[in-house]
């Protein structure tokens, strides 16, 4: 490939700070193996003094893999490494560290379900719940941020400090660090020791760091101190594509990269060559919208190619028909599955698109893992009530559902394998109150029991206090009860086409079964088509992407309600729009379950000329 000047001017910069910043597609990797050639060849610049930053072990493989290539050598001591790695590499020589001392990610989960099982806290999606709550401890770490005034998204602030005070007591305790201990150690290591600070700057004196646009403070104020004094910092990022705040990346950092490095050298790589006009204009028409970002007009020297399409369906299902249609006509033409992707804001986008695929027999891949959606506790909870409607007297069964909604029955008053309504009768004999409760419930799964799916589901809903227990739940974890009723609707409305519990209970069981076998066969099949979120798209390119669900409150998500979680919205819409190498199509419904949905704003800045 030959080199433009803007990739050229990147390549031979030698000292000071320099921002690249890189739009998609605009060989950004071949930039940064190509300078590293350049200063040991150029500049007479020792490999073991260059060190190389990326954000995954597989970028940083694939990154010492190009220049090994391309200096064909094999051996050149250039460092490559992610942040962790190598800030794990200073704490192992600092303080003789072993993998003993490093908590994985399994086990730091182990140890946070541990903590909020002795809190007895009421959590049904457990998974989420803990995955929620890591990713809060590890934003307060990676940002230094202080805890008294951290307001958790996951549940009351007086139960999130409780939940990490007693996580890192424990963690310490043990005598272990997790993932983000090793960023903040190393930075109080250089703040504590200049001798071993100014050890490690010597023999670091270029640095080079890509996806630059994803660093965390933490990250960001190590690395400041490790490039003082001459400052020899190479970064290369898009701030257009900084999608990860959730898991405590701050893209101001790269916007404001320039008043701690006033005399920071910037070039801008604008030129796409991965994508057809069509697709480059389409995307920067939205894009623009945002305000926070460096100005910026991405070009490309490929063919106009095909108007980018936009296509307006009834609802979930016929949109997934219409994707599957276009999908057969492709493969048809000769494209290969595994150059289709089809891409969404959360997984909950695709559960019907992954049984219309099934039904069609459309090999397919999961990136991410993908729910079934009845393992979800409302699914669970719904079973569940059919379940002892149908006779489960099971203590399991009735732990799970004798308080949804609070009966205040007691886990003590079902003490034994079988619970039965006369012995819950005997333990309460002296409460008139709790009697009325237990023969109400007694009633209900008689009445569930003579009902279809459907009806039973409205009728747990609506008589039996379902919804209520769904609004007090949501208070509780901050959830907007939407979310949950979302769930809840999309079961409901799948079980309106079976007659009888029992025939629900059977499809329940053929799609868990069938989801597994997908997953399997289709794991092991590269030719597939490629379903993933538009945050696990990052960094891909496929001939032809659709992107699904394009409405408001799906992306933009409804939780952004705050002008930056809007421009990370839009960045993340751009991000999926600028996997398409040569097709684009992007759909959005009408309605779902039976509510009315607006086309995406981000659709709309697609149509218009700013």
């Amino acid at each position: 490939m030959s080199l433009n000047p803007a990739q050229i001017q990147a390549i031979a910069h030698k000292e000071g700070p320099c921002m690249v910043l890189a739009g998609p597609g605009s060989g950004k990797t071949t930039v940064i193996t190509k300078r590293i050639e350049y200063l040991i060849q150029k500049h007479k610049v020792k490999p073991e003094e260059i060190l190389v930053i990326t954000f995954s072990k597989a970028a940083s493989k694939e990154m010492r893999e190009r220049f090994q290539k391309l200096s064909q050598k094999k051996n050149q001591p250039v460092t490559f490494g992610t942040f962790h790695g190598i800030y794990y590499g200073i704490l192992k020589w600092a303080y003789r560290l072993g993998s003993e001392n490093i908590f994985s990610e399994e086990q730091k989960y182990q140890l946070l379900r541990q903590v909020v099982d002795r809190m007895e806290l009421d959590i049904d999606d457990e998974k989420d719940f803990l995955q929620g709550i890591a990713g809060e401890i590890s934003n307060i770490k990676n940002n230094q941020l202080n805890i008294e005034e951290y307001q958790s998204l996951n549940c009351s602030e007086n139960v999130f400090r409780q939940i990490m005070e007693r996580y890192e007591a424990e963690r310490k305790r043990l005598r272990k660090i997790d993932f983000d201990d090793m960023l903040v150690l190393t930075y109080e290591l250089f703040q504590k020791r200049p001798d071993i600070l100014k050890m490690w700057q010597t023999k670091f004196k270029y640095i080079l760091i890509d996806e630059f646009q994803d660093i965390n403070q933490v990250q960001y104020d190590v690395i400041r101190m490790l490039a003082a004094p001459e400052n020899n910092l190479f970064i290369v990022g898009d701030d257009d594509q900084s999608i990860y705040r959730f898991r405590g990346a701050r893209p101001e950092i790269m916007l404001n990269f320039q008043n701690d490095y006033p005399y920071t050298k910037q070039i801008l790589l604008d030129v796409n060559y991965r994508s057809t006009k069509a697709i480059v204009n389409g995307a920067g028409r939205v894009i623009v919208h945002n305000e926070k970002r460096y100005p910026k007009q991405i070009v490309t020297t490929n063919e106009q190619g095909t108007t980018v399409h936009i296509q307006e369906v009834k609802h979930p299902i016929e949109e997934s028909k219409y994707v599957v249609k276009d999908i057969q006509k492709a493969l048809a033409e000769g494209i290969p599955a595994s150059e289709i992707a089809v891409l969404f804001r959360t997984n909950v986008e695709a559960r019907v698109l992954v049984e219309t695929f099934m039904e069609y027999n459309i090999p397919f891949q999961m990136k991410e893992h993908f729910p079934n959606l009845y393992e979800h506790f409302i699914g669970q909870n719904l079973i569940t009530y059919m379940k002892m409607a149908l006779g489960d007297r099971t203590r399991k069964s009735f732990l799970e559902v004798m308080n949804r909604p609070n009966r205040y029955i007691g886990r003590d008053a079902v003490d034994h394998g079988e619970v039965s309504f006369e012995d819950l009768r005997k333990f309460y004999q002296d409460k008139d109150w709790m009697l009325d409760r237990i023969d109400q419930l007694e009633v209900d799964l008689k009445v569930i029991s003579r009902c279809a799916p459907y009806a039973a589901i409205q009728y747990i809903r609506r008589h039996v206090g379902y919804d209520e227990f769904l609004r007090e739940y949501a208070h509780f974890r901050r959830i907007k009860i939407e979310e949950l009723n979302d769930v809840l609707k999309e079961i409901e409305e799948r079980a309106k086409a079976f007659k009888t519990i029992e025939e629900w209970f059977a499809h329940i069981e053929e799609y868990g079964q069938e989801l597994k076998r997908q997953a399997e066969y289709h794991q092991s099949n590269p030719n597939a088509i490629q379903l993933m979120t538009m945050h696990g798209a990052k960094g891909l390119e496929y001939h032809t992407v659709f992107i699904i669900g394009a409405n408001e409150n799906v992306v933009p998500y409804k939780k952004a309600e705050t002008k930056e979680d809007l421009e990370e919205e839009r960045r993340m819409f751009y991000v999926a729009m600028t996997r398409a190498k040569k097709r684009l199509v992007i759909s959005y419904v009408k309605e779902k379950h039976g509510k009315h949905m607006e086309a995406s704003r981000f659709v709309n800045e697609l149509l218009t000329i700013k």
